[in-house]
């Protein structure tokens, strides 16, 4: 999955070469394999501390899109259609919906703060 995800080209090409990779804690993540691939390729991580709460907004989106494809009830007979309501998903996320993620960033680590590093509502 790493490897397909062009991490080494699209890292630079959109936010320069001092680029910083963020992920949560999931197991997936902390897997040996993982860590080998990131510390072969040079890709430097954003230290985030073990259970600290999810500000990557990322993951509104992925909710968004589940609802998105899923939307009415909608069931799929084959794998290539969903994977075609994905990606049709994926490339007509509104502006508004990243503008507003984007917008939220003050709020959601002032709440963080002021919960000590606990759980927040986002």
């Amino acid at each position: 999955m790493l490897q397909r995800a062009s991490l080494m080209t699209e890292g630079p090409r959109l936010c320069g070469n001092s680029w910083v990779f963020q992920q949560d804690n999931a197991a997936v993540h902390n897997a040996r394999l993982t860590k080998d691939f990131f510390r072969e390729n040079n890709i430097t991580l954003l230290d985030h501390p073990t259970c600290s709460p999810d500000l990557n907004p990322i993951e509104n989106i992925w909710g968004w899109t589940a609802r998105e494809v899923y939307k009415n009830g909608h069931q799929f007979q084959t794998v290539d259609a969903l994977r075609e309501a994905i990606f049709t998903t994926w490339s007509n996320v509104p502006t508004s919906l990243l503008e507003t993620l984007a917008s939220s960033m003050p709020k959601r680590i002032f709440e963080v703060i002021n919960k000590n590093g606990g759980a927040t509502h986002y």
